[in-house]
């Protein structure tokens, strides 16, 4: 199916069918093993580099057949996160805009995954966004310090008129696909059961960063080279493995202080 044309015009693509829900549960299972052993991986950048499991995902064919319909041909995996909305608690996502703090140059080479795991559902805490957003460029944001927004520096759109936002529900296996510039956000998880995403981003390699940064070669070629190499996860973890996803999740996250030029 070609989904490139919803991706144009409203900056969203959803849903799109990927995984069958068998599937996302046997995920699921492996990612909540992997909490046992890891303690809590909620917002834990470049998770592809340590979990089979989210390398997997990530990787699906399925997957990258939508990333290349919206940024070609040549694709880097660059980030990969889980973002888990625990039952009953009151985390939220403000109205906001990925690229904002990710240091890009080519602002269209770029398109976001968030797979479901289990139900996303206005009740659950699903994306709510703005189509056509992403038409209008880079909106002014604010940063806050407040506890229950989940994103990283708190950061919120100053003023946003929501006229139009739509909720996005996926099924577990479900994804939508965005453009970085898509003005979005997310309620609290007022169902019984946990909100589980794999939050996935993709480059073209010749989208450069600001900054230091690493990516996966998942598709195509990279004539570029702006990225360092990092290895997808394809065995369980070992100890080299371990503190080489702790240092790449370390420089992720100061990478996000980078302004974009």
């Amino acid at each position: 199916m070609d989904f490139a044309a919803d991706f144009r015009r409203d900056g969203v693509a959803s849903p799109v069918a990927v995984i069958e829900a068998v599937t996302a549960a046997q995920h699921r299972a492996a990612l909540e093993a992997a909490e046992v052993e890891f303690g809590a991986l909620h917002y834990r950048n470049k998770i592809h580099t340590l979990l089979p499991t989210a390398f997997e995902l990530a990787t699906l064919p399925a997957v990258l057949d939508v990333v290349e319909q919206m940024i070609g041909p040549d694709v880097l995996l660059y980030n990969s996160t889980y973002i888990i909305k625990e039952p009953g608690t009151d985390a939220y996502v403000s109205w906001h805009q990925d690229l904002t703090y990710w240091g890009l140059a080519d602002d269209d080479a770029q398109v976001s995954m968030w797979l479901a795991l289990t139900a996303a559902t206005p009740e659950s805490g699903c994306m709510q966004m703005l189509p056509g957003s992403h038409l209008d460029g880079r909106q002014d944001h604010e940063t806050n310090s407040d506890d229950a927004n989940v994103l990283l520096k708190g950061q919120r759109i100053n003023e946003v008129d929501a006229t139009g936002a739509r909720h996005y529900p996926l099924k577990p296996g479900e994804a939508s696909f965005h453009h970085g510039w898509t003005v979005h956000q997310s309620g609290p998880n007022t169902s019984t059961d946990r909100r589980i995403g794999l939050n996935v981003q993709y480059l073209a390699p010749h989208n450069h960063h600001a900054g230091q940064a690493t990516a996966v070669l998942v598709r195509g070629e990279d004539r570029h080279g702006h990225y360092g190499v990092d290895m997808g996860a394809t065995t369980d973890p070992t100890a080299e493995t371990i503190d080489r996803w702790r240092e790449l999740d370390r420089a992720m996250t100061q990478g996000f202080q980078v302004e974009p030029t």
